[in-house]
């Protein structure tokens, strides 16, 4: 079931249109079917371009500033509120 995009040859109004064997292609303004099929825009993606694209995105967020920002105060407060390491026993 693909869906095409069309121009009225009469109006000139452009819509798109999902096409079934029974479906008669006509302008939803003014009911011609004097129409144009466009060129539809469309994307090609693999697996290889998705994990690229994924690796990317993962690399930018990883070093982004509010990352590292957030990652700093996240261990000061670490810091702060864990308790002080137990003493170490003195060499003689």
């Amino acid at each position: 079931m693909p869906i095409y995009e069309y121009e009225c040859r009469q109006c000139g109004h452009q819509f798109e249109l999902l096409v079934l064997k029974t479906t008669v292609a006509a302008c939803p303004e003014c009911r011609s079917q004097e129409l144009e099929q466009l060129l539809s825009g469309f994307a090609v993606s693999s697996e290889s371009i998705t994990k690229a694209r994924v690796k990317a995105a993962r690399r930018a967020y990883s070093t982004s500033s509010n990352v590292r920002d957030q990652k700093v105060a996240e261990a000061e407060e670490i810091r702060e509120h864990s308790p002080a390491p137990p003493p170490r026993p003195k060499r003689k």
